[in-house]
């Protein structure tokens, strides 16, 4: 898992590879690899706290002599640690005391100490710390323990605090740093809309390397990005953008899905839809979104058909997209009943007629409504005032 170009953090690599294991599409020679990787990367950094959890987990034995060793190196390096403490509390400054405790806490957090041992240990240090830039740099070192467990709910709690931090002060780094969490977060937890946003905003300024490289950082843009953007807006942040246009070469099937969905090229789109579902299905924060993803962008693909026809052959529709009718009839089928998509199926003249949403009526309804909740309230708030 060593890779001298590669900038991530050890325990966000070892997250992926636990992934592949922990994913049953995984073939056996991946999972291997995978294992040998873990299992390197736990050896070679004294990772004790991880290993006998990891041989639990996964019904691997547990080396006792090496779990043994492992145990050893934790303990002696907690021990020089607690010594350069006991030095800087004796004979240095405020600084160097902070340094020493925050290596402390990093050390426990990377070994993995249980969850109460690493919060105390980031407390003490954030205790003898002042400037919120150091503050931050604590929280984010928490942040990627957080999404090593899957704790996506403490990742909540801790970008809450990461914000307060930033109203007292924080440089743009660390300000940008804070977007590409946070979306990391909201992609976990299916917000695709907004973490697409905060990915945009955060591609000409991307410096969280220990989170994913910039490859992935234009991936996960564009599959959040191409479900929740309108066609114009697609165009001009994602489609023409330099820092997409610099890497995206390099995910053939996402270039071609992202570009035929712009020109409209719709069965070169369905061609690339699997080479994408497969990117996605690779990775740790995606793959349990996927059949969200196919789902949504699907539906984004069929409305921009539709936009354009009053009324259109099944069959043409269903040469334009490169899939079968029976295939499409299903498919429309399925987003009709959903109230997804604005048309109906003629199944016997073999016709999908579009339905143009009466928004006029649609806002009066709703106008008439909220007017009635109101006049209700304002009765009953009548009758309270009556009373007294």
């Amino acid at each position: 898992m060593t890779n001298e170009k590669d900038e991530t953090n050890l325990l966000i690599r070892m997250a992926r590879k636990l992934f592949v294991l922990r994913c049953p599409e995984s073939s056996a020679e991946d999972k291997a690899s995978a294992k040998a990787e873990v299992l390197e990367a736990v050896f070679a950094e004294g990772l004790a706290g991880h290993y006998a959890a990891l041989c639990d987990e996964f019904g691997w034995t547990v080396d006792q002599q090496k779990h043994g060793e492992l145990k050893a190196k934790v303990a002696k390096d907690l021990e020089q640690l607690e010594e350069k403490i006991n030095d800087a509390v004796e004979n240095l400054g405020d600084s160097e005391v902070r340094d020493a405790l925050t290596a402390k806490a990093e050390y426990v957090c990377k070994t993995g100490a249980p969850k109460k041992e690493r919060e105390l240990a980031f407390k003490i240090a954030e205790d003898k710390t002042v400037a919120i830039g150091h503050k931050l740099d604590m929280v984010f070192s928490q942040l990627i323990m957080s999404i090593f467990d899957g704790d996506y709910q403490h990742m909540r709690v801790l970008i809450e605090r990461c914000k307060a931090l930033l109203e007292k002060g924080g440089d743009w780094e660390r300000k940008n740093k804070l977007k590409v969490y946070e979306s990391v977060y909201l992609m976990a937890t299916r917000s695709f809309k907004e973490a697409g946003d905060l990915l945009l905003s955060s591609v000409a300024t991307f410096t969280t390397t220990e989170l994913f490289p910039y490859q992935t950082l234009v991936l996960y843009t564009v599959v959040c990005c191409v479900t929740s953007l309108d066609r114009v807006t697609l165009k001009k942040k994602v489609v023409d953008s330099p820092e997409v246009l610099s890497v995206i070469g390099d995910m053939p099937h996402l270039e071609t899905l992202l570009n035929s969905l712009y020109r409209c090229d719709y069965a070169g789109f369905f061609g690339a839809l699997p080479g994408v579902a497969d990117i996605i299905k690779g990775d740790m924060f995606l793959e349990p979104h996927l059949r969200y993803f196919l789902r949504e962008i699907r539906k984004v693909v069929y409305r921009q058909f539709l936009e354009s026809y009053k009324s259109v052959s099944l069959g043409a529709m269903a040469k334009t997209f490169g899939v079968t009718s029976a295939f499409l009839d299903a498919e429309l089928a399925r987003f009709v009943v959903s109230g997804d998509l604005n048309c109906k199926i003629d199944k016997v003249a073999g016709i999908v007629e579009t339905i143009q949403p009466d928004t006029k009526n649609t806002l009066y309804q709703q106008t008439i409504k909220k007017g009635d909740v109101l006049l209700n309230r304002v009765q009953k708030l009548g009758r309270v005032i009556d009373m007294d």
